[in-house]
């Protein structure tokens, strides 16, 4: 009999996060199991996003084959659905209680041949596969219905579909439809595949309440190359969008019979802080934590307001403090905690106990000294990778400990570094004390992580929020009471009106704003607000009953964590119920899959949980894959796609098989504009002699160390030189390289000498209050203090009001917008890598730009040397001269190893 072949899969997911590694994941032999149809459809209404998956496939084969059906989902969405159709036959997932569930399959654990069907896989989703056997000419239907609440992160929802089909699908889709009766303030879309040429698949339509974006490629679109079968659709979709904000703060939208509240006020002045950084210094934090961790700390001290007080433990065997007290954030005070934190040392043991009991005591003595501002908000945040090992190491005794200490006065947050540290020991005990546990992945991206989580608490607005409705008109209402609310985030609280509620619901929302009583109220009426979700094409019938067992279950869920054993098992009964009625795989239940008869026994998709290893899944902890079982065989799940795009060149340019380069998507710079746009030369050196401004005779002085690419090269259109190399010899910190105000854009840069490269540039779009700061590392784009982190060569296409982004597998990032200078950003990796800087359309600077690179583009006069000497000229800028000598250099605005040219030189 022949061993079916590997199957393809496909993985699509919805998901609150900025970034997804690519999954490693089984590849398909040509035109064995072929996906003729993969759709998927994302309805978002009031911010309840209900996705659904449909992959159909076929077997061309003429012998029986494995059809494979993998997905990612986030962990915070529910699986609802689930079902197969194969010849006809449906076979459905059937949700049960998890006990129950776990007798049907325990036979079928014992013989080793089923491992459940969810793991958590990446930072913040876990991955759904199911195989199945198929017939030759059958055809399987498989569907996957998930849906999750979608939470506001610094200011923004985000919604994120991951598609991996790993072959060309003849009908492929997406569509996302959007409908929040607020009105859509802002929306942006980004994906990690699309590219320029893919653009025309991507339509988005928009008005005031509505979007729709689909995504419907055809096949030759798909294709990476006319040669080659393989797919370019491959990675994250990402549609980020807000809402339209009332000076109420709030909006209560009605649908068959249950409200959502939602509440995020503008326009409110942030409450003072105190704030106690602990942090772990102990061996394990030795090498890459530490030092990304000091940097974080740099960075987050550099953003306290001078109205906040804070102090810094850190902690290994001891625990030590910075300052006997706690201190303004004054700019000097500011600078010596720098100082600092940029000496702490890992080495040591683990003692959290201490540290924690330390930093309580520091907040209760400025409180008995009256020294916490009436009003203030009093914070502290642990972070740690690792568990107790020193002084108290029972972590139950310490959650305890703390408690006592904390007595409710303060909220606790606590940030667990890697996997070695356990999560659930934190997650008690930050949700014991007000606040919340977060995981910080190891990756060069780690202090990013942790800023941005700063800045989701650095910006405290109201404290002791209440919610309140008439008692006649709600009930089974949510959580209605907070202790915090940050800026960029939004108190959501639903509920179920009475048969006999009025017919306007009004409400009346409290809570603290420094030393007043602040109240918002606000009414909706419920016949008008019915009607609002009369259309069926945005989402069904009956979706706010589901937000609202959505929400009831999450939060049951986290009380769960806290609650005392007697309270444990009613809070458990209570969320089985609703998951059981709604039909939510949750951490109580389990889905059991069914299958043909004669194929493997049931399979039990569970959902994991957080707290656990990153190799287990489900609660009761078994581990899963890399290898599944059908019947009695097995096989291994295997790498990706071996075809890699950047083998593929053409001539030293990538040809359309490979990757575009830096003309092809770009253009010649200055004049060079006529040639071809495909054509691979950067200078015809007969019939562009001219424009390089050669006199008849040209030497060029032979050298023999390595040519290597100039710091920078500048275009310059309508000059006799068209473009300059500039090479910088002194560097004295940051320096500003351009600065355009009528742009609205600023260029700064630190350039190192002895590494002849910039260490980090940063471009700054005023008007768009958007930032972007390379390093050799990774690229960092900050707006409204959120911070999405890219890694050069991975590609990228994004599209937000005043600003496409886009980054090639070449690693070229472009900046551009219709009436902009374009600004690209490079790691060049040919001789003498690093960082480097392009630019375009430099006829559209102003008049008004200046800094060490902006000056080319002043007023420039080149003077001919006295003496007839043609690799020489005088190059006068703004009343200096400048020496330029000409000299041959790689050009690196082409893909490495670049391409030699003559290029006039200064030196700065």
């Amino acid at each position: 009999m022949n061993t079916p072949a590997a199957a393809p899969t496909c993985g699509i997911v919805l998901v609150l996060l900025s970034l997804l590694a690519v999954l490693q994941t089984t590849t398909a032999q040509k035109n064995d199991i072929d996906i003729y149809s993969l759709t998927v459809d994302s309805k978002v209404s009031s911010r309840f996003a209900h996705t659904v998956v449909t992959s159909r496939v076929v077997n061309r084969a003429d012998t029986l084959q494995e059809a494979t059906f993998q997905m990612e989902l986030p962990k915070k969405a529910f699986i609802t659905n689930f079902s197969m159709i194969i010849d006809g036959v449906t076979y459905p997932g059937n949700i049960k209680d998890k006990a129950a569930a776990q007798e049907q399959y325990a036979e079928a654990v014992a013989r080793g041949q089923s491992a459940g069907l969810v793991k958590a896989t990446g930072r913040k989703m876990e991955q759904f596969q199911v195989a199945v056997s198929v017939a030759p000419a059958a055809k399987v239907t498989f569907e996957l219905v998930y849906e999750e609440l979608l939470k506001r992160h610094l200011g923004l929802y985000e919604l994120l579909l991951k598609v991996r089909p790993q072959q060309l699908v003849k009908h492929l889709q997406m569509d996302i439809h959007i409908f929040e009766p607020q009105g859509i303030r802002f929306l942006e879309t980004e994906s990690s595949f699309l590219t320029n040429e893919l653009a025309s698949a991507l339509t988005i339509s928009q008005n005031e309440t509505k979007a729709h974006i689909r995504f419907k490629p055809t096949l030759s679109q798909q294709q990476k190359s006319p040669e080659q079968e393989d797919t370019v659709v491959d990675g994250n979709f990402i549609v980020r969008y807000d809402v339209n904000r009332t000076l109420s703060g709030g909006s209560i939208q009605i649908e068959n019979g249950y409200f959502v509240h939602y509440f995020a006020p503008e326009g409110l002045p942030t409450i003072p802080k105190n704030v106690i950084f602990v942090i772990d210094k102990s061996g394990s934090m030795q090498g890459r934590k530490i030092q990304q961790t000091r940097e974080a700390l740099i960075k987050i001290l550099d953003d306290l307001s001078p109205k906040d007080q804070f102090n810094l433990v850190s902690f290994s065997r001891e625990a030590t403090q910075w300052m006997p007290s706690l201190m303004p954030a004054s700019a000097e005070n500011v600078e010596k905690a720098r100082s600092y934190a940029s000496d702490i040392q890992a080495r040591g043991g683990t003692n959290i106990n201490s540290a924690m009991l330390m930093a309580v005591q520091l907040l209760d003595e400025a409180n008995r000294k009256e020294r916490l501002p009436i009003g203030s908000v009093s914070l502290i945040i642990l972070l740690t990778d690792g568990d107790p090992t020193v002084g108290e190491t029972n972590p139950k005794n310490i959650q305890k400990n703390v408690q006592d200490a904390i007595g409710g006065q303060y909220n606790l947050f606590c940030l667990g570094f890697g996997f070695d540290v356990s999560y659930a020991f934190l997650e008690k005990l930050a949700l014991d004390n007000g606040g919340l546990a977060r995981r910080i992945y190891e990756d060069s991206d780690s202090a990013v992580q942790l800023q941005d989580f700063y800045q989701e608490v650095a910006n405290p607005l109201l404290t002791a929020v209440a919610f309140k409705y008439p008692s006649n008109a709600v009930e089974e209402v949510t959580q209605d009471n907070f202790q915090l609310l940050f800026k960029g985030s939004e108190m959501v609280v639903a509920g179920k009106l009475q048969d006999q509620s009025p017919d306007v619901l009004s409400a009346n929302v409290s809570g603290q704003l420094l030393m007043q009583n602040i109240t918002f109220q606000m009414e909706a009426r419920v016949a008008e607000q019915e009607k609002e979700f009369r259309s069926p094409k945005y989402i069904f019938h009956g979706f706010m009953e589901r937000l609202w067992a959505y929400l009831t279950i999450q939060q049951l869920l986290e009380q769960i964590v806290s609650a005392s054993d007697a309270e444990k098992q009613a809070l458990e009964t209570r969320a089985l119920g609703l998951s059981l009625n709604y039909s939510f795989v949750t951490p109580l239940t389990s889905m059991v899959v069914t299958k043909p008869e004669g194929q493997e026994e049931s399979e039990v998709a569970e959902k994991p949980v957080e707290n656990e290893d990153r190799d287990m899944t489900s609660i009761s902890g078994r581990a899963v894959f890399p290898s599944h079982s059908i019947g009695n065989r097995r096989f291994r799940i295997k790498g990706g796609n071996s075809a890699d795009p950047l083998l593929t060149t053409r001539g030293g340019i990538r040809g359309s098989a490979g990757v575009p380069g830096f003309y092809r998507k770009f253009g010649a710079p200055g004049p060079l504009h006529h040639h071809h746009h495909h054509s691979p030369v950067l200078y015809d050196m007969t019939s562009d002699l001219r424009l390089l401004n050669f006199p008849k005779t040209t030497t060029v002085a032979p050298s023999l160390a390595p040519i290597q690419a100039p710091s920078v090269i500048l275009p310059l259109p309508g000059q006799s030189v068209d473009q300059l190399c500039v090479d910088i010899k002194h560097s004295q910190g940051p320096m500003n390289l351009l600065s355009d105000p009528d742009q609205g854009v600023e260029v700064t840069g630190q350039y190192e000498v002895e590494k002849a490269q910039f260490s980090w540039i940063e471009v700054t779009f005023k008007n768009l209050q958007l930032q972007v700061r390379a390093s050799p590392e990774h690229v960092v784009v900050i707006r409204n203090r959120r911070s999405s982190v890219y890694k050069w060569k991975e590609t990228l296409f994004s599209v937000m009001p005043g600003l496409k982004m886009t980054m090639d597998k070449a690693g070229l990032l472009l900046l551009s917008s219709p009436d902009r200078v374009t600004i690209g950003l490079l790691f060049w990796d040919g001789p003498g890598q690093g960082l480097r800087l392009l630019l375009r359309d430099t006829d559209r600077f102003s008049s008004h730009v200046s800094g060490t690179l902006g000056q080319f583009y002043q007023d420039v006069l080149w003077v001919p040397p006295a003496a007839a000497d043609d690799g020489k000229q005088t190059l006068r800028v703004q009343g200096r001269d400048h020496s330029a000598t000409r000299e041959l250099k790689l050009d690196y605005q082409e893909e490495a190893p670049g391409t030699e040219i003559s290029c006039w030189s200064v030196e700065l």
